[in-house]
């Protein structure tokens, strides 16, 4: 019994208007998922298909199903790791205590595990990266957006700049950042390793204009009715923004960091990859320079992973859009 014939059944036993209504919401909720079921299942297919077709020096292309393996793989090997981690920490304490009840003066020392990072960990130190480089921008971009917005004079004085650094590829910033970064970043008990740092400025340089320039034309769109009500009730500079200015330049606001996070995701696969922190980029290269015959295959998990966690992204920042903008409600 296919699911029209169910629903059909089903239908005919209610009355008219919860017939219609489960009519009407089986279409729809056909049309949601129907769709992207039957795109999704073309592409796996094709997938299968060309991964059969291409021979690399590794071997051949891996399918969805290699592919899947090893993400399966991937995760057993990191509750291999965090149970390796646990038994270390379990005989650390235990030696601890043994000590301690033969000499209670004795003041213990205690190291962290140094196992290699896992997939999962990698995917994590990536989040953080890139959230802390986004933040940072997001801090830059949105107060010099808003005085751009508001000050002609500014605005003719920045845009030039913004112009001239907005097209630099990360790859051409890394360098440049990796020098001042060990010039400047010298302390002996650094709070964070150098090449979180490296990447984290690495994003914010590639990522702060889309919110820079789209926060700027949101406050020059402001209505000149609020600008006369604010002058009106003769609100001072701040209240001004925060009462007229950023309600209204909120949609265009987020707009560009929807815009700048996505391009905060993108950048950061590649500055990992060069300046060597241990994230998503990083884990891409050494597959790649590991040359086995299971490369590939994980390759393609984290190319999967990274789309999918881009696509998260997207919509966490679309979702505190609705929260935040009075024009789209609740």
């Amino acid at each position: 019994m296919n699911t029209t014939s169910l629903v059909s059944q089903i239908s005919a036993r209610l009355p008219d208007t919860d017939r219609d209504s489960l009519l009407r919401y089986s279409r729809q909720l056909l049309r949601g998922l129907g769709a992207p079921l039957l795109g999704l299942a073309l592409f796996l297919l094709l997938w299968q298909f060309a991964a059969q077709k291409v021979d690399t020096s590794l071997g051949k292309f891996p399918g969805p199903l290699a592919v899947a393996e090893q993400a399966v793989n991937l995760y057993d090997e990191h509750a291999a790791e965090r149970e390796k981690a646990a038994a270390f920490y379990q005989r650390q304490e235990d030696r601890i205590a043994e000590r301690l009840a033969q000499q209670p003066e004795w003041q213990p020392t205690r190291r962290s595990y140094t196992g290699a990072p896992t997939f999962l960990d990698q995917i994590g130190t990536s989040l953080i990266t890139v959230l802390a480089g986004f933040v940072l921008a997001s801090l830059v971009a949105i107060p010099l957006g808003i005085v751009m917005g508001l000050s002609r004079f500014v605005s003719n004085a920045v845009n030039p700049l913004v112009q001239l650094f907005r097209p630099v590829s990360p790859l051409a910033w890394l360098p440049l950042v990796t020098l001042v970064v060990s010039a400047v970043y010298t302390s002996e008990d650094p709070m964070f390793a150098r090449s979180f740092v490296v990447s984290m400025i690495t994003v914010t340089l590639c990522c702060l204009w889309p919110t820079l320039i789209n926060t700027a034309v949101g406050v020059t769109t402001v209505s000149q009715d609020l600008n006369n009500v604010s002058q009106v009730l003769r609100l001072g500079w701040f209240t001004h923004v925060r009462k007229i200015v950023l309600p209204s330049a909120i949609p265009m606001m987020f707009t560009g960091l929807r815009v700048s996070l996505g391009i905060a995701w993108m950048v950061l696969i590649a500055a990992e990859m060069l300046a060597q922190n241990p994230g998503l980029g990083k884990f891409v290269w050494d597959e790649f320079q590991n040359g086995s015959s299971q490369s590939l295959s994980r390759i393609m998990v984290a190319v999967l992973a990274i789309g999918l966690i881009g696509f998260a992204l997207d919509r966490l920042m679309l979702m505190a859009q609705r929260r935040v903008d009075w024009q789209k409600g609740d």
